[in-house]
């Protein structure tokens, strides 16, 4: 039976839990809370040496990072990424902006850092909406693109749109107003009305 250790509200994890949805991968979901830092309690940290969360048990194998799992799902089941090589680029760019451009800054461990060492002169909110802000407005500049369809990257359900709607859903918590991204918000509306993507929302699966 394939693990699924993730947080609720955990972009990364939101991610894996609609792909492993898409592809109909029934999985175990076992919660590692992170506001009681079970993220680096042993058994965590036993998974995932990072300390963090998704970790997948899967065909035998303990994966981590959430678009290493993703990329595994595509090559073993296939269905998450083009087929064609300029596609592929063009998808991990997408993925790429949000994962590793937006993510990683707007994590909350971050988001707190920043707001302690600056006395509380920058806030967790005020960091939010900038970074968050701008790195939604530099996708939407990438998504109006011939090549983009009914979602990211044509009319597939690819990585892109799987890193899209947690960041959109993100973006919602902390109040960014994302109704000038015309596409994004049309995407995010065309896969939120998915049943497998339903399902793996946050407030779907919240302990």
């Amino acid at each position: 039976m394939t693990r699924l250790y993730d947080y609720w509200r955990s972009s990364a994890s939101y991610r894996v839990r609609m792909a492993l949805n898409l592809l109909g991968v029934g999985f175990d979901a076992i919660p590692v809370d992170l506001l009681q830092a079970e993220q680096v309690g042993a058994a965590n940290m036993a998974r995932n040496p990072q300390g963090l969360v998704p970790s997948v048990e899967i065909d035998g194998l303990t994966l981590t990072q959430s678009l290493a799992i993703i990329e595994y799902l595509n090559d073993t089941r296939g269905g998450l990424l083009p087929a064609d090589a300029a596609g592929r680029a063009r998808v991990r760019a997408l993925s790429y902006a949000v994962a590793m451009e937006i993510h990683p800054i707007c994590n909350l461990r971050v988001g707190r850092y920043v707001e302690a060492a600056s006395a509380g002169a920058i806030t967790m909110a005020g960091w939010q909406k900038k970074f968050i802000g701008e790195g939604l407005a530099a996708v939407e500049g990438m998504l109006n693109h011939p090549a983009t369809g009914r979602f990211c990257h044509g009319d597939q359900i690819t990585m892109a749109d799987l890193c899209l709607l947690p960041q959109v859903y993100n973006a919602r918590r902390w109040e960014v107003d994302v109704t000038s991204y015309v596409q994004i918000c049309r995407i995010v509306a065309e896969l939120e009305a998915i049943p497998a993507i339903a399902a793996a929302h946050p407030d779907k699966v919240k302990p």
